[in-house]
């Protein structure tokens, strides 16, 4: 079962080809680009590892999001992305962050 990583950007086919774009990676996307969406995600899905969360929506949802996300899922860290990089840099950032956050902490096999 993979580890779960929920986005949360302004655009909904944005969150699309993130996940489109990164298949590579034993990771299982959710997306989120509203309030209520990202409540229905929190409540539905126990094994979200982490939220990744673009640039595109504005500082007061951006705000309210992470307050909401605290409250409801104190457990799970929130990584923001930042706007220099503009949209090209979403994929790169995101994987960065999966890559260190989910996949390099998850439990390793033993081979005994």
């Amino acid at each position: 079962m993979h580890p779960v990583v929920l986005l949360i950007g302004k655009l909904p086919h944005v969150i699309g080809n993130v996940a489109q774009e990164l298949d590579h990676l034993p990771i299982q996307w959710l997306g989120a680009h509203d309030h209520a969406e990202t409540v229905r995600q929190l409540e539905c899905e126990p094994r979200i590892a982490c939220v990744i969360m673009g640039a595109g929506l504005d500082d007061q949802v951006r705000g309210d999001l992470i307050g909401l996300i605290a409250m409801l899922r104190p457990d799970l860290s929130i990584h923001l992305k930042d706007r220099a990089s503009g949209p090209q840099g979403l994929v790169p950032f995101v994987e960065r962050v999966v890559r260190m956050e989910v996949l390099d902490r998850r439990p390793q096999m033993s081979s005994s």
